[in-house]
């Protein structure tokens, strides 16, 4: 077995081909991966522009207690917008363009109007509610960048630059396939204590749901070489990453480790010393991606997020590195093993740091899902690491920024 720095290192040296792209149109960009720089063609706004209403005036005049008002107002969207000279004033509102002339607007609520005069009640600077030009953005800025996970801001920022179809990455295809005699999938009737219900397909065709990838639900197979050959043969024609769950460690009914060099894929390592989930497979076929996971649901949960997400963050331009901060402990740590473990823990951000405890993490077995729910992340302690008492810092993976 390899260590856990050195399984990191191999994947982030692996060649991995960018996805392909297309265009979607803008109302159906929501939550896809930007495959372009979007850079603004034009200053916004063009021009000043008054961000109230009020009266757009030269500010010098305020001195003289009053200003004249011209007969001409200037709603938003006006073509005609007036000039303003000395002494003199007009009506504008918010979103309109200033009148030529006009350093400053004064809110309606510093004034009174008297005879076709505004009195001076209370003065403001120049250029006070004026947008400048380029306020927003300038030409040529380039304000969502490609890689980016496309959310509301991304999208009226697109929309107000008439970006119609923006160029997007295809969605990764994952396919999941859970093996083991033992699982049942959803709705099938348990005859015996011996049968599991499934869990790890579902967990895992959400996970890559929720990382850009588009999930290839392919089922259980049971524990023969042939059924599993034929899901793995289906796999390599529907997707980019396949993932199995189950058939790598060392039994008598682990198959998975060895059809898949049989296929022809070279295996980049198979086995890293790491808590949960120490019997992985990594390996290659042609452009495509094999990661074979342990079969008990907290372990191949763990294990798809420090290798498989990186190659779907990877395919989609975006950095493959998991999101890690310090924390400080406020509850001890038990190190169990001589390996890199990674442990359930509560995140949260208290008195300007980030900590974690432990309350409600079960201790035992690598099938505990359940350590998972709540605002779960993982420490992450390194391999020849002791024992942590409260007060200590630890790595975490923040999985709230997944």
């Amino acid at each position: 077995m390899i260590s856990y720095d050195e399984s990191i290192e191999q994947l982030e040296a692996l060649e991995v081909k960018s996805a392909a792209v297309e265009k979607v149109f803008l109302s159906s960009a929501l939550g896809r991966i930007l495959a372009e720089d979007i850079v603004a063609g034009e200053n916004s706004p063009v021009y000043p522009t008054s961000a109230m209403d009020g009266y757009a005036i030269i500010s010098s005049d305020q001195n003289s207690g009053k200003i004249k008002v011209q007969s001409q107002d200037n709603p938003a969207g006006a073509e005609d917008i007036g000039v303003v000279s000395e002494g003199l004033c007009i009506k504008t509102f918010t979103g309109s363009l200033m009148p030529e002339g006009a350093n400053a607007l004064t809110p309606i609520e510093n004034v009174t109007f008297e005879d076709g005069y505004i009195i001076i009640n209370e003065k403001v600077p120049e250029g006070f509610a004026v947008r400048p030009v380029g306020e927003s953005f300038k030409e040529g800025e380039v304000l969502v960048k490609k890689g980016t996970k496309l959310g509301y801001a991304e999208i009226g920022v697109m929309a107000s630059l008439n970006v119609v179809m923006p160029s997007v990455f295809v969605k990764p295809r994952v396919a999941v396939l859970s093996t083991g005699s033992e699982i049942l999938d959803l709705g099938e009737e348990s005859h015996h204590a011996s049968q599991i219900r499934s869990s790890n397909n579902y967990t895992l065709a959400a996970l890559a749901e929720q990382s850009g990838g588009q999930a290839v639900q392919l089922g259980i197979v049971k524990d023969d070489k042939k059924s599993i050959t034929e899901g793995f043969l289906n796999a390599l024609d529907s997707a980019d990453i396949i993932v199995t769950t189950g058939g790598v460690s060392v039994g008598d009914y682990d198959f998975v480790k060895d059809i898949i060099p049989a296929l022809g894929a070279e295996v980049i390592y198979k086995g890293v010393k790491i808590k949960p989930g120490q019997h992985i497979m990594l390996a290659k076929k042609d452009d495509k991606f094999i990661v074979a996971l342990p079969g008990f649901a907290y372990s191949s949960t763990v294990t798809f997020m420090l290798y498989a997400i990186p190659l779907i963050r990877r395919m989609l331009a975006q950095s493959g590195s998991l999101p890690i901060i310090d924390a400080t402990l406020t509850q001890a740590f038990n190190k169990r093993a001589k390996k890199t473990e990674f442990s359930p823990c509560n995140l949260t951000f208290t008195h300007g740091r980030y900590e974690v405890d432990f309350n409600g993490k079960k201790v035992g077995t690598s099938a505990i899902l359940t350590n998972m729910l709540g605002d779960c992340s993982l420490v992450v302690t390194a391999e020849n690491a002791n024992s942590l008492e409260v007060g200590d810092k630890v790595k975490v993976i923040n999985l709230l920024a997944l």
